[in-house]
Order: structure tokens, then sequence, then C-alpha cells
């Protein structure tokens, strides 16, 4: 059976799933007097799938690597794949997670490699999520650490889907980023980010309109918010990541009232893009017993502030 924790104050309600890998099952604010859906909700049958859950870990990477091989420090290491022959979003997300702490407004959850067979990445490793509610905060805090004898190549990210409304409430979306990545069919890069083209230009706030998105945004301008604006109900979510998380992926998928705004610290295929010498490849290097953490943000604001 799988078990829901709920951790909440008088403005968030997050539930989360230890055994599906730490991920969030609901994540809603309060509006009007009541729970409110801000994050896709997830089917109480679908607890057990992280593919349907309001948002998941990606760790240890992010997104996709080509063929499920990369090579770091002149080895080549292969990954198990899914159906398009790609290893994808790290391999925490469907696997058990324990409980650490927990109280009514924060749940810490703690990971490590060596207690789960058939790990997909050949370097051991562990990892903290912690995640809290404060005052109009939610906050997302994730650690990897290294726990092999040797270097270790590392990335992570969130994969978080918010609802999305349509006609007077159509969400508006401005994300700070001045590059991109030109991403073929296959989703994953092979040169470095340029210029950020028009049709995912979202430096100023504007309507998500019916385009198809599954775009990688980087050159992020840290100090500045990503904002999601909901019209109707007068309520804007400011994004706040840590430095560390280079990268935002916009994805809007076909036919379902939600999109995604995913923060990640390394690219799509960054392990193979560190290796080419890529830059923005956002991958970085863990030395044995050393460790990386960083926190996303997310702000409710109302219009009576």
């Amino acid at each position: 059976m799988t078990v829901l924790h709920t951790i909440e104050n008088k403005h968030w309600q997050i539930g989360i799933l230890p055994q599906t890998g730490a991920s969030i099952a609901f994540g809603r604010i309060r509006y009007n007097g009541i729970w409110l859906d801000i994050l896709r909700p997830t089917a109480p049958d679908d607890f057990g799938n992280s593919s349907k859950c309001s948002s998941f870990i990606m760790l240890p990477w992010a997104n996709r690597i080509r063929g499920g091989k990369f090579t770091f420090d002149g080895v080549e290491h292969a990954l198990q794949t899914v159906s398009d022959g790609t290893a994808r979003h790290g391999d925490v997300r469907n696997r058990i997670w324990e409980v650490d702490e927990i109280h009514h407004n924060m749940m810490r959850l703690t990971f490590d490699s060596s207690a789960h067979v058939n790990i997909n990445f050949p370097f051991a490793f562990s990892a903290v999520a912690e995640f809290v509610v404060e005052k109009k905060d939610f906050i997302l805090t994730l650690t990897l650490k290294n726990r092999d004898t040797r270097p270790m190549p590392a990335g992570f990210g969130h994969h978080p889907y918010f609802v999305r409304p349509s006609g007077n409430n159509t969400p508006q979306v401005q994300i700070p980023c001045y590059q991109y990545f030109q991403l073929p069919p296959d989703f994953m890069p092979t040169a470095a980010p340029i210029p950020v083209a028009p049709y995912v230009d979202f430096r100023q706030l504007k309507p998500l309109d019916e385009t198809l998105l599954n775009d990688l945004l980087t050159d992020r301008q840290a100090d500045k918010p990503i904002r999601l604006v909901y019209p109707a109900w007068h309520t804007e979510i400011e994004m706040f990541c840590e430095a560390l998380f280079k990268h935002i992926l916009v994805f809007t998928p076909e036919g379902e009232a939600s999109f995604a705004v995913e923060p990640q610290t390394i690219a799509n295929d960054g392990f193979n893009l560190m290796s080419q010498n890529i830059a923005g490849h956002g991958a970085f290097v863990l030395q044995p017993g050393e460790e990386q953490t960083a926190s996303v943000r997310l702000h409710l604001k109302t219009a009576k502030e």
C-alpha cells in the first residue's frame, strides 16, 4: 500500500509519497477559503506511478541520456533504457525513500543507493529531499552526495506539473532566460545554447498559447523569479531557484490541462555534453564524500499583496 503524508500551513497543502520516489501527490493553495490545486493532482490509483504525480525528483541526472551511454574519465558506462532508447529522469523517482523527519509543516526524506538493487547508475550515492511550507513559501531542497570511492558526474532536478485552466484563466508565464538549446526531435542537444528564439522567449510575461513545447532554456537571471500567473484567481506563483539550477525545461503535454516548468542543474544529455566539452552542459563532478545542495522556493502571491 502506498502511504501518503501531508504537510500544510494556512497557505499550502502538500501530499508526499515516500514509496514513489518522494514524489508529490498534490500541491494546493488556500483560495477563497478552500484548497485549490495549483499542481496537477494525482489520482489515488496513480500514487505508485511517478509519471502521473504532481512532481517528481530527477537524480542523479535530469531528463535523457542518449542511448543510455555516457563516458566519464575515459570509461564508457551503459545504463538501462526505456522505450525510446534513452535513460530518463535518473533512478530515484520510483524507489522507496526513507522518512527521516516529519512535522506538520515539513518532511525530510533520505535515499541511499546501496540499500537498493539494480540501481541504474555506476556510482554509489545518497540523497536528501526536504519539503517545507513556511508562511507563503513552499521550499524544496535537494542534496546529492557521492558515496563512491571515485569522482562521480552528477546533476538533479524537479519535474513539477502545474494546472492549466483555459479561457480567462489561461496561465501567463515569465521565465528570465536569455538562451536556449536547439533540440532535435529526440530532445537532446548537440551544441551549445544560442539566444532564445521568439516562440520560447518568456522574458516578458505572456499567456501560454497552443504551441506544443518541450524546450530547454538557460542563461537564467538567477535573481529574478519565474512567474506563473492565474488571472481569474488573482494569484501568482513566483518560483525562485538557486543559481545551481542553470536550466529550465518548459513542457506542454499534448491534450492535457497541465504544463511543466522544470528546474534542472544539468542539461538534457548533460553527461555526454560534458565529455564533448560542449558549453552549457551544467553537469558537476562530486569527489568522494562531496555533496551538492540547492533549493527551489514557490512563493504564493495574491492580489492582496
